[in-house]
């Protein structure tokens, strides 16, 4: 009987491998999916795709929902890094699967609340897991950004000829 089973299980003889990447496939077709709702190009809820995403640990999607969370640049947004469901936390833990814009991100959010410390911690990280756009921002390491959150803080700067 359990021959039988087997038999007509269509992954049972597929290796772990192929199994790992079907289901990589059906995560990016989802958070892709999530993307275009968020974008107004399908009808649908996007936000209980991102978290059914974040909760089976896929990185981009962890980003999304902490980007989402601290759109405003209050500290009070961004939570611990021990709270797996907060904005920090679920940075790190995307940093900690091997995402590699993940520390960048977490860098510039605490650059955003003005914790310069974190700021420039969290810019090491990144470089270390081979971000040039890190390694190259923590060699000047900028105190004033083009960006509007800056503003807020009183850390804007103009954009450089060179458009950066």
């Amino acid at each position: 009987m359990r021959r039988q089973l087997a038999a007509c299980d269509p992954l049972a003889d597929i290796s772990g491998a192929t199994q790992s990447a079907r289901m990589t496939d059906k995560l990016d077709k989802l958070f892709l999916r999530a993307e275009a709702i968020f974008d107004g190009r399908s009808n649908g809820l996007g936000e209980p795709i991102l978290w059914h995403l974040a909760l089976r640990r896929y990185g981009p999607a962890m980003l999304e929902i902490a980007c989402r969370a601290t759109r405003s640049g209050k500290r009070s947004e961004l939570g611990r890094l021990a709270y797996p469901c907060s904005p920090a936390g679920l940075m790190y833990r995307a940093h900690r699967q091997g995402i590699s814009n993940a520390a960048q991100n977490m860098a510039l959010t605490l650059f955003y609340v003005g914790d310069l410390k974190g700021y420039r911690h969290w810019l090491r990280k990144a470089a270390r897991t081979g971000d040039l756009d890190a390694r190259n921002e923590l060699a000047r390491f900028e105190t004033r950004q083009p960006y509007p959150l800056a503003k807020r803080i009183g850390r804007k700067r103009p954009f450089n000829r060179n458009g950066s």
